[in-house]
C-alpha cells in the first residue's frame, strides 16, 4: 500500500446552501411513489469533469487547472470529494494536472486516476499551481470515513507514473486486479488525435514484466477519431475495444487482435464524435456478453480541419449491438434507433439491468471551439435534457422507452460526469464546453448537482442485511432479505457492479453481473452463489444490490476476491 501525503482540510468544505429542487414526472406504479424525478441538491465548486464511486457516501471528482471557485491551499483546487449524504464538497490536494484522465480500481481496492494534460496557468497566477499530467498517477487509498476526513490522494510524479505521456487515455480492470490502461494523446490536440501525438499502445499498472513490443494496431487504424476508446473486460479475459467506426478483441495474454465487424452506416463513437457504450449485464449460467454503442455521428473522419464542421451538425441516433459469440460476431452489428440523435451521451447500467442513456447533445461535436460556427464555445447545440431507458430484453424495435422519465432544465454537454451510486439513484454532475470557467454563455461552466430518482427511491425498499464485505469466486453465501408488502417475489435480481469511472461520455470497468439466487421458502433470505471467476468479474471493490419486483434495495460495498495487490493469479473455476 502507499502512503499518504495530504489531509483534507475541514475548512476547504462547500455546505449545501440551499433546498433541492425537484423535477417529477408520472407516478409509479408501485403505491404512492413520486416515480421518476431529477432533484438538484448542492454545487461542486469544480466542474466534475470525470467522477468515481470510492465509497458508499463519497465521490472523487476531477476537473482542470482553469479557474475553479473551490480552493485549497492557498490556490484553487481541480479535485474534491462529493459527499452523497451530506451534499457538499471537500477540496483535496490534486498535485498533477487530471483534466482529461482515466482511471478505475485494482483488486486490493486502490483507486488510481491515470493521465491527463501538461501544466496550464490559470487567469491572475504567475506560477501554476499544477504539475504535468499525462504521465499522472493518483491514488486514493480505501477510506471508510463517510465524510471523507482524513482521506488522502497520494501523488510522487518522480516515483509514481505512466511510462508514456497520455492525454484522454481510457482505463480497464483486467483479471488479474490491474489496470490496463489504452491509448490517448501524447500532448493536447485541438479536435482530432494523429499520428505523431498519438499513444499507440497500452501499458498496465502496476507494470508488467511482460514487453508489448510497438504499437498496437488498432489505435493505429482507428486515427484520427479514437481518443477515450471504449474497452470492455470480456468473461474469458480477452478485451473488446471500439474506436472511431471500427472495433477487435484484444487477446492480452498474446498480445493479438481479432478484427470485428466496423460499426453500421459509418457511424463513429469515440472522440471527438462522441458517442457512449457498455458491456450489457453478464447473466448465468454462460455469462454471454453483449456490447451496445449508441450515438455519435456519420461525418467522416477523413478531414484536415474541423473548421468545416458545423454545430448544427446532426448526430446520430443509432444504437448497434453485438453478441460476442462465434455465432454472433458472424451475425454482425444488430442496428436499432434511439427517440433523437445523441452527441456525448452516457450510459449508467441500472441494478435491474436496464440501461439509462442520458445527457448529450442533438447535434454537433465533442471538443471546444473547433468548428465553423461554435454556440458560444461549444462544438455541440441542443441539448438533450430527458433521458431514454434501454430495455435489454425487450423486442428489436421496442427497446427504447421514456415513460414517467423527467425532463431537467440544466443541459449537460461536453466534461459532464454521471454514475449510479450505492443508494440507487444517478449522481449527474458537471458540463464545461468551454476553455476555462465561463459563465453567461448558453452552455456555461456548471456546478450544480442532480440526481435522478428512479421510483423505487420514495416506495418501501427491499432490506439486506448479512452481506459477507468479502467473498471469493464460485461461493454461496446467505443474506438476510426483508421484504416490502405487496412485492413479487418471483421476480428476484441479484446484481454484483463496478460502478466505473465516469470521463467523455464512458464508463471506464463499468459492469454488472447477475449472481444466482434462490429466495428460501419462507422468503426471509437468500442463497447467492458469486461469479464463478475473477474474468467473469475482475477482482477488487464492488456493490451487491438486490431488485425485487423492479424495486432495489441500497448497495452494500463489498471486495471480491481476496483483496490482495495485484497482480493476482486466477480463481474459482473455468466456464464450461
Amino acid at each position: 500500500m502507499w502512503t499518504s501525503s495530504a489531509k483534507l482540510a475541514a475548512s476547504s468544505s462547500l455546505l449545501l446552501s440551499s433546498l433541492p429542487t425537484i423535477f417529477s414526472a408520472s407516478t409509479s406504479p408501485k403505491a404512492e411513489g413520486l416515480g421518476w424525478h431529477f432533484v438538484q441538491n448542492g454545487t461542486t465548486g469544480i466542474v466534475a469533469l470525470e467522477a468515481i464511486v470510492v465509497s458508499p457516501t463519497l465521490i472523487v471528482i476531477f476537473d482542470r487547472v482553469l479557474g475553479d471557485p473551490l480552493q485549497i491551499d492557498g490556490h484553487q483546487a481541480w479535485g474534491a470529494l462529493w459527499n452523497t449524504e451530506m451534499n457538499n464538497v471537500t477540496a483535496i490536494n490534486v498535485v498533477t494536472d487530471s483534466f482529461c484522465a482515466s482511471g478505475g480500481f485494482l483488486s486490493n481496492g486502490t483507486m488510481v486516476s491515470v493521465g491527463g494534460q501538461p501544466v496550464e496557468l490559470p487567469a491572475g497566477e504567475s506560477v501554476p499551481p499544477d504539475l504535468d499530467g499525462t504521465t499522472g498517477l493518483r491514488i486514493f487509498e480505501p477510506c471508510d470515513e463517510p465524510t471523507g476526513f482524513g482521506c488522502t490522494l497520494f501523488e510522487d510524479p518522480a516515483t509514481h507514473h505512466l511510462d508514456e505521456p497520455r492525454w484522454y487515455p481510457s482505463s480497464l480492470r483486467i483479471f488479474d486486479g490491474s489496470l490496463m490502461i489504452v491509448g490517448g494523446s501524447h500532448s493536447s490536440t485541438h479536435f482530432f488525435n494523429n499520428f505523431t501525438a498519438a499513444a499507440k499502445s497500452i501499458e498496465f499498472f502496476p507494470r508488467r514484466t511482460e514487453v508489448f513490443p510497438g504499437p498496437l494496431k488498432f489505435l493505429v487504424r482507428t486515427l484520427p477519431a479514437n481518443l477515450f476508446p471504449r474497452v470492455f473486460a470480456l468473461p474469458d479475459g480477452k478485451v473488446f475495444m471500439v474506436a472511431n467506426n471500427q472495433s477487435i478483441i484484444y487477446d492480452i495474454e498474446t498480445n493479438t487482435e481479432t478484427i470485428l465487424p466496423d460499426l453500421p452506416n459509418g457511424v463513429r463513437a469515440t472522440n471527438p464524435y462522441d458517442g457512449t457504450a457498455t458491456l450489457l449485464p453478464l447473466s448465468p449460467p454462460d455469462f454471454i456478453p453483449e456490447v451496445l454503442v449508441c450515438g455519435g455521428s456519420n461525418t467522416t473522419d477523413q478531414l484536415l480541419d474541423a473548421s468545416t464542421l458545423s454545430s448544427q451538425d446532426p448526430a446520430s441516433d443509432q444504437c448497434s449491438r453485438i453478441t460476442l459469440t462465434p455465432e454472433g460476431i458472424t451475425k454482425g452489428w444488430e442496428v436499432e434507433t434511439m427517440p433523437e440523435g445523441r452527441m456525448m451521451p452516457e450510459m449508467v447500467m441500472l441494478p435491474n439491468g436496464q440501461v439509462m442513456i442520458i445527457n448529450g447533445a442533438r447535434t454537433g461535436y465533442s471538443s471546444v471551439d473547433a468548428v465553423k460556427d461554435p454556440v458560444g464555445n461549444s462544438n455541440a447545440d441542443h441539448a438533450v435534457k430527458t433521458p431514454v431507458l434501454y430495455n435489454r430484453d425487450a423486442p428489436l424495435g421496442s427497446r427504447f422507452d421514456r415513460t414517467g422519465l423527467p425532463t431537467t432544465d440544466i443541459a449537460r454537454l461536453y466534461h459532464s460526469s454521471v454514475s449510479l451510486t450505492p443508494n440507487g439513484n444517478i449522481f449527474i454532475a458537471g458540463s464545461n464546453p468551454n476553455g476555462g470557467v465561463v459563465t453567461g454563455e448558453k452552455f456555461s461552466s456548471e456546478f450544480r448537482v442532480e440526481y435522478l430518482n428512479p421510483p423505487f427511491m420514495t416506495v418501501p425498499r427491499p432490506g439486506v442485511s448479512n452481506i459477507p464485505t468479502q467473498f471469493g469466486f464460485n461461493e454461496k453465501f446467505i443474506v438476510n432479505v426483508d421484504i416490502p408488502e405487496g412485492l413479487n417475489t418471483s421476480d428476484v435480481k441479484v446484481a454484483l457492479m463496478d460502478l466505473g469511472f465516469s470521463s467523455h461520455a464512458f464508463h471506464s470497468s463499468s459492469r454488472l453481473v447477475f449472481m444466482d439466487a434462490q429466495l428460501s421458502n419462507d422468503q426471509t433470505s437468500l442463497e447467492i452463489t458469486s461469479p464463478p471467476n475473477n474474468r467473469v468479474f475482475p477482482p477488487g471493490p464492488a456493490y451487491v444490490f438486490v431488485t425485487i419486483d423492479d424495486v432495489t434495495s441500497t448497495g452494500t460495498k463489498v471486495m471480491v476476491g481476496t483483496g490482495a495487490m495485484p497482480p493476482v493469479p486466477d480463481q474459482g473455476i473455468p466456464l464450461a
